[in-house]
């Protein structure tokens, strides 16, 4: 029997985006069905929904609830029809024909695998903006890959720490185990915290590099000034706290409290001083709510600290010149005073 797939699409003021996203979806070669998740736009998007594409189902949301409550809605919706597998994909992002009958395959052949991801790229196709997530040891995620050139270096399937959830599929077994996106985060990183209690909980993640889309990167977000500060600095601690086993916290806070206070200061410096006030303090108002989600997960873990240990990277993420600079004084100090 072949496996029932949802495609959950979040939509906001997205009304250019929508027809090349849903057309190239129009086009796949596996049966699915398509959910747009419309998070109180007020722009045409809804009429452009509902004149051209009738055969799309709409969840009409009265307000904007951000990626994780978007694509939370349309995972319940996808979940109460009984569907094997839902995908994710932004509505700026337009896949191949075949992105969604590999993502399936890939799941069907690794019944311990619940997540896997696409190989993403710019809207020219021309460097990379995806191949999973990382997640390092200064407590930093970073899209693996981005802004590199499109080479042999990522053609490989194999397994990851992190999906995007700008296009990757879930199973959706597992989302009923370990629960949907964490409404909290709203936006940025929610997709590593779902990825992370997935593997927590014993499920592999998978990127598969012949499943390909092209992104208009920022698309739904480069207009709003002060987002990315507030939501980086409200978002980032949260993944540590909930998820991080207790023997890996005293390697990982220490480096993610310097980073964090990198990031504070170049919010600073750019101007960005009330978004960045405002995302740590609702960072820190939410934190005894986090730290009551940990006990949960942690609870409920069913992978080594080993394991965990050797899916964290060691490095700094490729983009952070800064910190690697800080970093780099340090060590020629330590090496000095020995």
């Amino acid at each position: 029997m072949s496996s029932k797939v949802s495609v959950v699409v979040p939509n906001w003021n997205g009304a250019e985006r929508l027809p090349p996203c849903l057309d190239s979806l129009a086009r796949q070669t596996l049966k699915h069905h398509v959910i747009v998740v419309d998070n109180g736009s007020i722009d045409a998007s809804r009429a452009v929904l509902y004149s051209r594409y009738p055969e799309v189902e709409v969840i009409p949301l009265p307000k904007n609830r951000g990626f994780a409550g978007g694509v939370n809605a349309g995972l319940r919706r996808a979940i109460e029809l009984e569907y094997d597998f839902a995908a994710l994909l932004n509505n700026d992002a337009s896949p191949e024909p075949g992105w969604l009958g590999q993502l399936v395959s890939a799941l069907d052949k690794n019944p311990t695998a619940g997540i896997v991801t696409s190989k993403m790229l710019d809207a020219n196709q021309e460097y990379l903006d995806s191949t999973g997530e990382i997640y390092t040891i200064w407590g930093l995620p970073y899209p693996r890959g981005r802004r590199e050139a499109d080479t042999a270096k990522y053609d490989k399937d194999t397994a990851i720490f992190g999906a995007s959830g700008g296009a990757s599929l879930y199973r959706v077994a597992m989302l009923r185990k370990i629960g949907l996106f964490d409404e909290d985060y709203f936006a940025y990183y929610e997709d590593v915290d779902l990825s992370f209690r997935a593997q927590l909980s014993g499920w592999k993640v998978l990127y598969v590099p012949s499943a390909r889309v092209s992104h208009h990167i920022g698309g739904t977000t480069d207009s709003l000034k002060g987002f990315g500060t507030y939501q980086t600095l409200k978002n980032l601690p949260w993944l540590a706290v909930k998820n991080l086993p207790l023997p890996l916290l005293p390697r990982v806070l220490p480096r993610l409290a310097v980073a964090y206070t990198a990031f504070f200061i170049s919010a600073i410096a750019k101007g960005e001083i009330w978004p960045a006030a405002k995302g740590s303090a609702m960072m820190l108002s939410l934190l005894p709510k986090k730290i009551f989600q940990r006990w949960k997960i942690q609870a409920a873990r069913q992978i080594s600290i080993r394991y965990i240990n050797l899916i964290i990277e060691r490095d700094l993420p490729p983009n952070a010149r800064s910190l690697r600079r800080l970093r780099d004084y340090w060590h020629r100090l330590l090496r000095k005073a020995s």
